[in-house]
């Protein structure tokens, strides 16, 4: 693929990420032609309230239906925005997130993992170049908010570390 390709293709992933926020959609997947063997699939997903929910497996992440706890109703976990959490990590960048370095290996991070300052805990695959994305500080993994495979869009939150 030639840098022009790749200049274009960057253009039109942040033109259908504008055209989600503009339609007030929450996803949007298109595949784009360049010939027979080259061809670009892009879906983007808006992931505004995201609940993650603790249980038994260590490795349990995000749900996308919204969970209410006894101890608090309904409306407020539905209008939390992790992003908004002092403790969130957010994407740097467009691409596709992966919690392990390989299928099957064990995951950089889990809830209720101690993680240090600078420690991978993901990686973003953007372009064929995987991205280890560090801790932005030492504490505890207190929810993962993304789902092995599936992209990220910039700024969007990652996983909450207290």
């Amino acid at each position: 693929m030639s840098k022009q390709n790749t200049d274009t293709d960057v253009a039109f992933i942040s033109a259908l990420a504008e055209l989600l926020n503009k339609n007030d959609l929450t996803e949007l997947s298109v595949k784009r032609e360049y010939g027979e063997d080259d061809s670009l699939e892009v879906r983007v997903v808006k992931q505004s309230n995201v609940v993650t929910v603790a249980a038994a497996a260590p490795a349990q992440v995000a749900h996308h239906a919204p969970v209410a706890s006894a101890a608090a109703p309904a409306a407020a976990v539905v209008n939390e925005d992790p992003a908004q959490h002092p403790g969130a990590v957010t994407s740097p960048m467009v691409g596709t997130v992966y919690l392990a370095a390989e299928p099957g290996s064990a995951p950089f991070a889990t809830i209720g993992a101690q993680v240090t300052e600078g420690q991978t805990v993901l990686i973003i695959e953007a372009m064929k170049t995987m991205n280890h994305i560090p801790a932005p500080r030492a504490g505890t993994v207190k929810r993962i908010l993304v789902e092995d495979g599936h992209p990220v869009e910039y700024g969007a939150p990652l996983m909450i570390i207290e």
